[in-house]
């Protein structure tokens, strides 16, 4: 497993670079004697982002399988949320599809806390439109455009003249910080557009709205009822969908890492969580539920 990455942030690009990295056997020792009971006594906490939900609530079912002594709670409700549970205390873990900020690290470092941070796994970002859409890709820059309110209709994308309804996740997602920093170049969400509770809602709301668009992670487009829009960089390249190799050829543009993280050193049931997460069952797991492992497809040379 590699060992905790320091607290200073690193870009996204250098930690897609971790997916090529092979994962050594085990966490650090634990130096630290304030873990909460719930860990200790074969109870975990875990919460934090809906894109990840479906992926952790698999892992810990198969945990519970193999040590049915134990019991682990997954819940969602954005990274955000996840971090501050587990910077007060009522979480062990959190899962984020976002770096912690600096903000967020300070409030750790204040209550004498660090964070120690995981990349489990890879996604994309899909952006989803009705099936009977007939806009087949966009660019960064047209989705700057739909997102930010610079553009209304479709038939300024090529399509029928038909009003854009914009549908993104709530601020405290972190698919929606990741969104806007990488998508948006940091600007504004047009006050028009529509913000959901889960990547589940938007999924249901473009499935039943013909002129509806939207983006949520990779694992949720998948056999989804709607119809996931190639993306080009730029005018100049080509276009391309978002699939488990071209997230982990760093191909498709809007591709991420998604994290587990802690502000103990982890040790107890969260390190043989994090262990398990990352050992190849784990990520065989992540590639059967639509994510994308850190190291290929388990198995592979």
């Amino acid at each position: 497993m590699p060992a905790p990455i320091p607290s200073a942030r690193c870009s996204a690009a250098a930690l897609l670079a971790l997916a090529g990295m092979l994962l050594a056997p085990t966490l650090g020792c634990s130096r630290q004697s304030d873990t909460p009971a719930s860990a200790s006594s074969g109870r975990l906490q875990i919460k934090g982002s809906d894109t990840m939900v479906h992926l952790v609530t698999n892992w810990a079912q198969a945990y519970m399988q193999e040590h049915p002594d134990t019991r682990i709670a997954v819940t969602g409700g954005g990274s955000g949320t996840g971090i501050k549970a587990i910077i007060n205390g009522t979480a062990e873990l959190c899962m984020s599809s976002r770096e912690a900020s600096p903000e967020e690290r300070s409030q750790a470092a204040a209550r004498g806390r660090g964070f120690f941070e995981y990349p489990v796994c890879l996604d994309g970002i899909a952006v989803v439109v009705h099936p009977d859409n007939p806009i087949e890709a966009l660019s960064l820059e047209q989705l700057r455009a739909i997102f930010t309110g610079g553009v209304k209709r479709w038939r300024e994308l090529g399509g029928p003249d038909e009003p854009i309804t914009v549908l993104s996740r709530e601020s405290n997602s972190g698919t929606y910080v990741f969104f806007r920093e990488h998508v948006l170049g940091g600007a504004d969400f047009d006050a028009a557009v529509r913000l959901m509770p889960a990547s589940a809602a938007i999924v249901q709301a473009v499935s039943q709205d013909r002129w509806s668009i939207g983006y949520v992670g990779l694992g949720y487009a998948q056999a989804a009822p709607v119809k996931v829009v190639a993306v080009r960089a730029d005018e100049a390249t080509a276009p391309v969908r978002p699939t488990p190799e071209t997230v982990r050829q760093r191909l498709y543009p809007i591709a991420r890492p998604l994290y587990l993280y802690a502000v103990r050193e982890p040790h107890g049931l969260v390190k043989a969580f994090i262990e398990f997460a990352l050992s190849p069952r784990g990520q065989q797991i992540a590639a059967e539920s639509g994510y994308v492992p850190l190291a290929g497809e388990p198995g592979s040379s």
